[in-house]
Protein backbone atom coordinates (compact mmCIF):
# COMPACT_ATOMS: atom_id res chain seq x y z
CA UNK A 1 0.00 0.00 0.00
CA UNK A 2 1.19 3.30 -0.26
CA UNK A 3 2.21 5.35 2.10
CA UNK A 4 3.01 9.09 1.97
CA UNK A 5 -0.29 9.55 4.15
CA UNK A 6 2.50 8.74 6.37
CA UNK A 7 3.60 10.92 8.56
CA UNK A 8 7.08 11.35 10.58
CA UNK A 9 6.84 11.29 14.50
CA UNK A 10 10.22 11.20 15.24
CA UNK A 11 11.68 15.05 14.79
CA UNK A 12 7.90 16.77 14.37
CA UNK A 13 8.37 19.97 15.89
CA UNK A 14 5.88 21.28 18.86
CA UNK A 15 3.40 23.09 17.93
CA UNK A 16 1.23 22.90 14.59
CA UNK A 17 2.98 21.04 11.30
CA UNK A 18 0.49 21.37 7.87
CA UNK A 19 0.85 18.49 5.34
CA UNK A 20 -0.98 18.20 1.79
CA UNK A 21 -1.45 15.42 -0.02
CA UNK A 22 -3.42 13.56 -3.04
CA UNK A 23 -5.42 10.89 -3.63
CA UNK A 24 -6.43 9.40 -6.52
CA UNK A 25 -7.88 6.19 -8.61
CA UNK A 26 -4.35 4.63 -7.88
CA UNK A 27 -4.79 5.31 -3.62
CA UNK A 28 -8.07 3.31 -3.90
CA UNK A 29 -6.70 0.40 -5.76
CA UNK A 30 -4.22 0.48 -3.74
CA UNK A 31 -6.92 -0.97 -0.74
CA UNK A 32 -8.63 -3.22 -4.02
CA UNK A 33 -11.38 -1.27 -4.04
CA UNK A 34 -13.14 -1.49 -7.72
CA UNK A 35 -15.98 0.33 -6.64
CA UNK A 36 -13.85 3.75 -7.43
CA UNK A 37 -13.52 4.47 -10.73
CA UNK A 38 -11.82 7.90 -10.78
CA UNK A 39 -10.92 9.64 -7.61
CA UNK A 40 -9.77 13.19 -7.36
CA UNK A 41 -9.17 14.41 -3.49
CA UNK A 42 -7.18 16.63 -1.68
CA UNK A 43 -5.73 15.93 1.69
CA UNK A 44 -4.53 18.96 4.05
CA UNK A 45 -3.46 17.71 7.38
CA UNK A 46 -3.21 19.59 10.40
CA UNK A 47 -0.96 18.08 13.37
CA UNK A 48 -0.89 19.83 16.44
CA UNK A 49 1.94 18.56 18.80
CA UNK A 50 1.93 19.49 22.44
CA UNK A 51 3.51 17.89 25.01
CA UNK A 52 2.36 14.08 24.76
CA UNK A 53 -0.82 15.57 23.04
CA UNK A 54 -0.95 15.09 19.29
CA UNK A 55 -3.72 16.19 17.55
CA UNK A 56 -4.63 15.60 13.91
CA UNK A 57 -7.30 17.65 11.83
CA UNK A 58 -7.32 16.09 8.78
CA UNK A 59 -9.61 17.98 5.65
CA UNK A 60 -10.76 15.93 2.56
CA UNK A 61 -11.89 17.66 -0.15
CA UNK A 62 -12.74 16.51 -4.27
CA UNK A 63 -14.66 14.36 -6.05
CA UNK A 64 -15.03 10.13 -6.60
CA UNK A 65 -16.15 8.53 -9.49
CA UNK A 66 -18.65 5.63 -9.10
CA UNK A 67 -20.91 3.79 -11.41
CA UNK A 68 -24.60 4.98 -11.30
CA UNK A 69 -26.96 2.62 -9.25
CA UNK A 70 -29.91 2.84 -11.88
CA UNK A 71 -28.11 3.41 -15.58
CA UNK A 72 -24.66 2.02 -14.22
CA UNK A 73 -22.69 5.22 -16.50
CA UNK A 74 -20.16 7.22 -14.60
CA UNK A 75 -21.28 9.86 -11.86
CA UNK A 76 -18.85 12.18 -10.37
CA UNK A 77 -19.66 12.88 -6.46
CA UNK A 78 -18.51 15.74 -4.53
CA UNK A 79 -16.35 14.57 -1.18
CA UNK A 80 -16.11 17.21 1.52
CA UNK A 81 -15.40 15.90 5.28
CA UNK A 82 -13.35 16.84 8.21
CA UNK A 83 -12.01 14.64 10.27
CA UNK A 84 -10.76 15.39 13.70
CA UNK A 85 -8.01 12.83 15.51
CA UNK A 86 -6.41 12.49 19.19
CA UNK A 87 -3.73 10.44 18.79
CA UNK A 88 -2.85 8.35 22.31
CA UNK A 89 0.24 6.10 23.03
CA UNK A 90 0.00 2.57 23.90
CA UNK A 91 -2.59 0.03 23.99
CA UNK A 92 -6.41 0.31 23.07
CA UNK A 93 -8.33 0.05 26.31
CA UNK A 94 -10.92 -2.69 27.17
CA UNK A 95 -14.15 -3.27 24.58
CA UNK A 96 -16.69 -1.06 26.10
CA UNK A 97 -14.87 2.28 26.60
CA UNK A 98 -15.91 5.29 24.74
CA UNK A 99 -13.61 6.28 22.04
CA UNK A 100 -14.42 9.53 21.34
CA UNK A 101 -12.93 12.51 23.69
CA UNK A 102 -14.82 15.83 23.18
CA UNK A 103 -15.17 16.11 19.49
CA UNK A 104 -12.47 13.75 18.60
CA UNK A 105 -11.76 10.35 17.35
CA UNK A 106 -9.43 8.48 19.67
CA UNK A 107 -6.69 6.97 17.05
CA UNK A 108 -4.08 4.32 19.31
CA UNK A 109 -0.57 3.94 18.81
CA UNK A 110 1.80 1.81 19.78
CA UNK A 111 4.33 3.20 22.14
CA UNK A 112 7.43 2.38 19.63
CA UNK A 113 5.49 3.96 16.64
CA UNK A 114 7.97 6.24 14.64
CA UNK A 115 4.93 7.18 12.07
CA UNK A 116 1.10 8.21 11.96
CA UNK A 117 0.01 5.83 8.87
CA UNK A 118 -3.70 8.32 7.70
CA UNK A 119 -4.14 6.21 4.45
CA UNK A 120 -6.94 4.01 6.09
CA UNK A 121 -8.14 7.43 7.91
CA UNK A 122 -8.36 8.84 4.74
CA UNK A 123 -9.79 6.02 2.79
CA UNK A 124 -12.89 5.02 5.15
CA UNK A 125 -14.17 8.74 5.44
CA UNK A 126 -13.68 9.01 1.62
CA UNK A 127 -15.72 6.13 1.29
CA UNK A 128 -18.02 7.06 4.21
CA UNK A 129 -18.92 10.96 2.39
CA UNK A 130 -20.35 8.69 -0.33
CA UNK A 131 -24.27 8.55 -0.29
CA UNK A 132 -25.78 5.11 -0.24
CA UNK A 133 -27.50 5.29 -3.20
CA UNK A 134 -25.76 6.49 -6.10
CA UNK A 135 -27.80 7.82 -8.83
CA UNK A 136 -28.09 10.80 -11.23
CA UNK A 137 -29.77 13.63 -10.46
CA UNK A 138 -33.92 12.95 -12.13
CA UNK A 139 -33.78 12.99 -15.85
CA UNK A 140 -29.43 12.91 -15.84
CA UNK A 141 -29.84 9.01 -15.92
CA UNK A 142 -28.65 7.53 -19.76
CA UNK A 143 -31.93 7.56 -21.77
CA UNK A 144 -31.48 4.16 -23.56
CA UNK A 145 -30.84 2.34 -19.82
CA UNK A 146 -33.87 3.74 -18.16
CA UNK A 147 -35.89 3.15 -21.44
CA UNK A 148 -34.93 -0.34 -21.02
CA UNK A 149 -35.92 -0.46 -17.22
CA UNK A 150 -39.02 1.01 -17.46
CA UNK A 151 -39.48 -1.62 -20.40
CA UNK A 152 -40.48 0.77 -22.64
CA UNK A 153 -37.64 -0.67 -25.56
CA UNK A 154 -38.82 -4.09 -24.52
CA UNK A 155 -42.18 -3.22 -25.77
CA UNK A 156 -41.53 -1.38 -28.71
CA UNK A 157 -39.00 -4.32 -29.79
CA UNK A 158 -41.65 -6.99 -29.49
CA UNK A 159 -44.30 -4.92 -31.48
CA UNK A 160 -46.43 -3.76 -28.44
CA UNK A 161 -47.37 -0.29 -28.82
CA UNK A 162 -50.30 1.81 -27.19
CA UNK A 163 -49.95 1.08 -23.18
CA UNK A 164 -46.64 1.50 -21.83
CA UNK A 165 -45.44 -0.53 -19.15
CA UNK A 166 -45.11 2.97 -16.69
CA UNK A 167 -49.07 2.89 -17.05
CA UNK A 168 -48.96 -0.89 -16.54
CA UNK A 169 -45.75 -2.93 -15.62
CA UNK A 170 -47.93 -6.20 -17.37
CA UNK A 171 -48.25 -4.79 -20.89
CA UNK A 172 -44.87 -6.25 -21.79
CA UNK A 173 -46.68 -9.97 -21.25
CA UNK A 174 -49.45 -8.70 -23.23
CA UNK A 175 -50.10 -11.57 -26.14
CA UNK A 176 -47.31 -13.75 -25.00
CA UNK A 177 -49.54 -16.60 -25.03
CA UNK A 178 -52.02 -15.98 -27.68
CA UNK A 179 -52.43 -19.18 -29.71
CA UNK A 180 -53.13 -19.51 -32.98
Amino acid sequence: MMNHFSIPLNGLPVGKSAFHQQADKRFFNSFDNSDILDASLDVDVLVEKSGNYLGVDCHIIGELVVECDRCLEELALPVNRTVRLSVKFGSEPAEGLDLMEEEREILYLPLDADELDLGQVVYDYSLLSLPMQRVHEDGKCNPEVMGRLNGQAVAEENGYEGETTSENPFAVLKGMFNEE
